[in-house]
């Protein structure tokens, strides 16, 4: 399996914060966000490549977090190029990038690089690999007022994806999903199909929306939490949580 952490956002929400600093690398207990990620990424069984993507304004910086965070797995990072919100490649661009640089012919992980979260990788992992379906990660959500906010999944009763909807104004249910996705190896030659087809390339929820139609999708429902940190007030929650 390969993953992707996709770091090449500018997040203008939460400026003066990210103006010059990457969100990935903002500090939550003295630790970078992404730093969370990678040592949740080191517990998964046959990961064996994690290749963070970012952009030409934070591409150094990501080059120096490299050279001191403890994965036990190779990290690469990859500039797609881009400088500001006016030429950004969106998410899912960025993915099918980073397949394309990279040839990649392997399952697939796909994961935020701004997500703060006390889930277990390795149990959805685990959990992909019994199902042998692709997997979108979900939590069921009590906020009913803040549920357009996010993508939306409806599920029978043995977790597969009957719809998934991104901010929708009409929610169809409380199931929130996040942004951490397990991708079959035959499923990665899609994110290209996607893109032909002239589907959005922004959010990366979009296209789990669009491959459930295509094949069988099934949802991970976690316990733990996952943080959405997407303003200086939100960011300053989230540290005050968790600070020692």
């Amino acid at each position: 399996m390969k993953a992707i952490i996709l770091a090449a956002g500018y997040a203008t929400r939460l400026y003066p914060l990210t103006v010059h600093k990457s969100k990935a690398l903002l500090p939550i207990n003295k630790k970078p966000i992404i730093d969370y990620i990678i040592d949740e990424m080191n517990h998964v069984d046959g990961l064996d490549e994690i290749y963070v993507v970012t952009n030409s304004r934070f591409y150094e910086q990501f080059l120096d977090w490299a050279k001191m965070v403890h994965s036990k797995v190779p990290v690469s990072i990859l500039d797609d190029g881009t400088t500001d919100d006016s030429n950004k490649r969106g998410a899912i661009g960025d993915i099918a990038f980073v397949i394309d640089e990279k040839q990649i012919d392997d399952a697939l992980m796909v994961i935020a690089g701004d997500n703060f979260f006390t889930y277990s990788l390795k149990d959805y992992v685990d959990f992909f690999h019994e199902k042998d379906r692709d997997c979108v990660c979900v939590k069921v959500w009590e906020d009913e007022a803040s549920l357009s906010q996010f993508g939306i999944a409806l599920l029978d009763e043995k977790g597969m994806v009957l719809d998934i909807e991104e901010k929708p104004s009409q929610p169809k249910s409380n199931t929130v999903v996040f942004a951490t996705y397990l991708y079959k190896r035959e499923t990665v030659p899609l994110f290209a199909t996607y893109l032909a087809e002239g589907n959005k390339p922004d959010a990366p929820g979009n296209f789990p929306a669009w491959l459930y139609r295509q094949k069988e999708v099934y949802a991970y429902t976690f316990t733990g939490e996952c943080y959405d940190i997407g303003t200086p007030e939100s960011y300053r929650e989230v540290c005050e949580m968790f600070e020692d």
